[in-house]
């Protein structure tokens, strides 16, 4: 996959949001890292959370389909706002499920790309190829 100039990355794993900006161009992408978004969970939408409890192992989902939900609007807004103009989504896979459910129209129209992997903990250089070998 090709990483155009200008291209804004979303990495995320249900509990973490990295946001990464191609400042290089398309044959020697250089991905810089961006100030860290404050996701709010939203759980609206996403299921009725339950209370923590052992018989209850489902509870983890829920907050993280809540925060996936949380990073959809803070792509939306950005979008919306100008701030991003293409983007590329990495996300582990159930993360990248539930974001899908909440895009906008528009950040459909902006995105370049998916793939459905957890690279939260990666480098700038791990992503840079993991996105070429898409």
């Amino acid at each position: 996959m090709k990483l155009p100039k200008g291209c804004t990355v979303a990495v995320s794993d249900g509990e973490k949001l990295v946001l990464f900006h191609n400042t290089g161009d398309e044959a020697e992408p250089r991905l810089t890292s961006q100030p860290h978004a404050h996701v709010e969970e939203n759980h609206s939408g996403v299921g009725v959370p339950h209370h923590s409890n052992a018989a209850n192992p489902e509870d983890h989902s829920v907050d993280k389909a809540g925060f996936a939900a949380g990073v959809a609007q803070i792509l939306n807004a950005q979008l919306a706002g100008g701030k991003i103009t293409k983007l590329i989504v990495i996300a582990a896979p159930k993360t990248l499920g539930e974001l899908r459910k909440h895009y906008d129209k528009k950040l459909e129209a902006h995105l370049v790309g998916e793939i459905a992997k957890d690279l939260t903990g990666s480098t700038a250089k791990d992503i840079e190829k993991t996105i070429a070998a898409a």
